[in-house]
């Protein structure tokens, strides 16, 4: 009889030399995660080494290894900390070594539709707001903020997890099954269609999973990415109220613009959207909300100042917003401009490749039973996104 007994944690090799594996908590298309001991600081840890078949990935490494570094910089309670990072040198994988936080993923609170306490939806967002914050001003962008990268402790704190690994992934393209850079449902428009992503991007992916708190459903059906970035143009979602009248109409209306199609309509960053979340609670209404549901030609002038005051005496007419009334110019097609056209078109080509294998492999993205992305048009789905990125870019 063969010797297949597995090794207890006390007889496997140590992390690094360092680090010694208690139990696996967590697996995923570019990493798992262990429960480990750190034997130097005798604390326990949690430690996620990226994937086999992503440790010979030089770029993907190296941008792995990049912000492991900037978000080891962010100290701040409702960030999960990063302590160390590195490679391990027995496997040839690169591993990130971060606080271990007791608590319970957002995802498994709002799983089968469960709504949350408005008070306590708007306490978890403001946690992450504020974590958010934090990283903006340090020059991090998330990019996959979800409920299942948000761990809610005993007390009620929300941390938010995984910065970092989102954008190398998305710097490299990752198509592997499972390997989908950001649950669907939680892509803002401009990640939807391949675009520049920054702090609004954030914004809107909190504001996504604020509604699902709220209202026990993303803010969109959808059957393919096309059809998600189309209802984000062109659809306003369902108000809350409509589906939990225990939401105060003002908090429904700061969630709405949190989510506009635009990034600029959004609010400027994530405290200022967790601000409005907390008047919303108390039925109070910033004008930056009135304005931008009320009143558009309000709305330009707020914006138009902010892009005067972040760009000093040097903003033009060029950054101000058109308005409804106001016809928009035919851009101008440059040689830069359609190789970003190009640029998009391939990024989104291998966004769809990444979810057609992740629906093939049985994953139901977007964390909502009525939202699967059907993987037998992929044809289809590849088609669409081509003339809507030509009519939008």
């Amino acid at each position: 009889m063969s010797d297949t007994t597995p090794q207890s944690p006390r007889q496997q090799p140590l992390i690094a030399g360092r680090y010694r594996q208690i139990r696996r908590i967590g697996t995923g298309g570019m990493s798992v995660v262990e429960m480990a001991e750190d034997t130097v600081l005798k604390r326990t840890v949690a430690i996620k080494l990226i994937a086999e078949h992503l440790a010979s990935d030089d770029d993907f490494v190296t941008r792995f290894r990049h912000e492991a570094l900037a978000v080891a910089k962010l100290q701040h309670p409702n960030i999960v900390q990063v302590f160390d990072s590195g490679l391990d040198e027995a496997s040839g994988r690169q591993f990130i070594v971060m606080e271990y936080v007791e608590g319970t993923p957002l995802s498994e609170l709002v799983a089968g539709g469960k709504q949350l306490d408005p008070a306590r939806a708007v306490a978890i967002a403001r946690d992450a707001c504020e974590a958010l914050d934090c990283a903006h001003r340090a020059g991090v962008i998330h990019r996959d903020v979800k409920p299942a990268n948000l761990i809610v402790t005993p007390d009620g704190t929300a941390k938010l997890a995984d910065f970092g690994i989102a954008k190398a992934a998305e710097m490299t393209r990752v198509t592997q099954a499972g390997s989908v850079l950001g649950t669907v449902a939680y892509l803002s428009p401009e990640q939807a269609i391949g675009g520049d992503t920054g702090p609004q991007s954030d914004v809107y992916s909190l504001a996504v999973v604020t509604y699902e708190m709220l209202a026990g459903r993303p803010p969109y059906e959808y059957k393919s990415i096309t059809e998600l970035a189309m209802k984000q143009r062109d659809e306003t979602p369902l108000p809350i109220s409509v589906t939990n009248p225990l939401v105060p109409v003002e908090l429904d209306r700061a969630v709405r613009v949190a989510l506009s199609h635009d990034p600029d309509r959004r609010f400027d960053g994530a405290r200022e959207f967790g601000q409005a979340l907390r008047d919303g609670l108390q039925r109070h209404e910033s004008e930056f909300v009135t304005a931008v549901l009320n009143d558009p030609a309000a709305a330009t002038r707020i914006i138009t100042a902010r892009h005067a005051a972040a760009s000093g005496a040097g903003a033009t007419a060029a950054t101000r917003i058109a308005t409804p009334a106001e016809s928009a110019p035919e851009p101008v097609r440059t040689a830069n401009g359609s190789r970003r056209g190009l640029k998009r078109f391939i990024s989104l080509l291998f966004l769809l490749l990444a979810i057609a294998a992740a629906a093939v492999g049985g994953f139901m993205l977007g964390g909502s039973e009525t939202a699967p992305v059907i993987e037998n048009n992929l044809q289809d789905q590849i088609d669409g996104l081509r003339g809507f990125i030509q009519d939008n870019s």
